[in-house]
């Protein structure tokens, strides 16, 4: 199988090359078959060929089975004429990856911010909604008729509110069979009425699943008071993203959340975090949340090719990350222990078995 690794921006190269050892490290204990192929993305590509995605590396990914990419600084590429191009946002949309799953869990032995412990996914409609960039045919989403008006277009479509409450039912159904549909319909009535509509008819087809419904706002403030209760949350683009982050934070961190972006034919493992540009290069960076992703897309390739080796492989290097972070001494900094990137991934390293 073809893995395509992105280094990214800031920080990225870093986590990356962590990341990738550790499925050089899999790949030989669990006979996995990778081939792991570095393509260079961001401002580094900028700089050597003008594109921040040059359209060759899309290309490689649209014939990978897999994509790792690290994190980007997309805030700091230059307009799209000039070659600043979001390989993230491009690649969820020309990919077609329109399932972004976020799992958040507690950690035994880290203390989480939540009134309770909490093990669930959010998952995330990842190509249209509020995203001014991926919901238009052509042109984008915002726009300025005056100097002194802004405008902003949502869309929501009766296939992609199916296909993602599919995702949801079916990752339910392995899980503990409880989907929360978040939207919020009272002012929202025809978009968010159209999502529901199609949640509602999935439902239907999985009659082993409960489905409940709860209004964003009041969303955000269950997540704080009693987390434990929500197993699969559903839920449209902007939402998705604000109350991942929430939920991430809540059981620990946001480096502690894996990511994928997931479609029919490919997925890309991400983190849920950003560049980090202000400590890029000092072995600070915690390397976990990529990691987790990277797990999450072997199970991914497993489930699609029927490799239970893959999924195995997941499973291992997840019970080597618990390990480390119930100790205090195996920890990186930002959680309190002394162990830098590097010296982080040979600890996981030597657990994996």
């Amino acid at each position: 199988m073809k893995i395509l690794t992105l280094a990214g921006d800031g920080i990225g190269p870093e986590i990356t090359a962590v990341t990738v050892a550790v499925l050089e490290r899999l790949d030989r204990r669990f006979a996995l078959g990778l081939r792991l192929e570095p393509r260079e993305v961001g401002l580094a590509s900028l700089k050597r060929v003008g594109s921040t995605l040059p359209d060759a590396v899309l290309e490689d990914c649209r014939n990978a089975d897999g994509i790792v990419i690290g994190p980007i600084s997309h805030l700091d590429y230059p307009p799209r004429a000039q070659g600043g191009r979001n390989p993230s946002g491009e690649m969820r949309i020309g990919l077609d990856l329109y399932a972004n799953l976020r799992p958040a869990r507690s950690y035994e032995g880290l203390p989480h911010w939540g009134r309770t412990p909490m093990d669930l996914v959010i998952v995330r409609e990842n190509t249209e909604g509020f995203y001014a960039d991926r919901n238009m045919y052509q042109g984008v989403g915002e726009f300025m008729p005056t100097p002194d008006l802004a405008l902003s277009v949502r869309k929501i479509s009766a296939r992609a509110s199916r296909r993602i409450a599919l995702t949801a039912f079916r990752l339910a159904r392995r899980r503990r069979r409880r989907v929360t549909a978040v939207h919020k319909a009272n002012v929202l009535k025809v978009t968010e009425g159209l999502f529901l509509e199609e949640v509602r008819k999935v439902a239907r087809e999985f009659p082993d699943v409960k489905l409940e419904e709860q209004l964003v706002d009041s969303m955000a403030a269950l997540l704080v008071r009693d987390a434990a209760r929500f197993d699969v949350v559903l839920t449209t683009n902007m939402y998705g993203d604000i109350l991942s982050d929430e939920a991430a934070e809540l059981s620990g961190s946001l480096g502690l959340a894996g990511s994928v972006n997931a479609g029919e034919e490919r997925c890309m493992a991400q983190a849920q975090h950003g560049s980090a540009p202000d400590i890029a290069g000092k072995d600070l960076a915690n390397p976990t949340s990529l990691l987790l992703s990277a797990g999450m897309l072997l199970g991914w390739l497993g489930e699609k090719h029927a490799r239970q080796n893959c999924g195995a492989a997941q499973a291992a290097l997840e019970s080597a990350l618990a390990a480390l972070l119930r100790d205090p001494a195996t920890r990186t900094r930002d959680l309190g222990g002394k162990l830098g990137t590097r010296d982080f991934g040979k600890a996981l390293m030597e657990k994996i078995t």
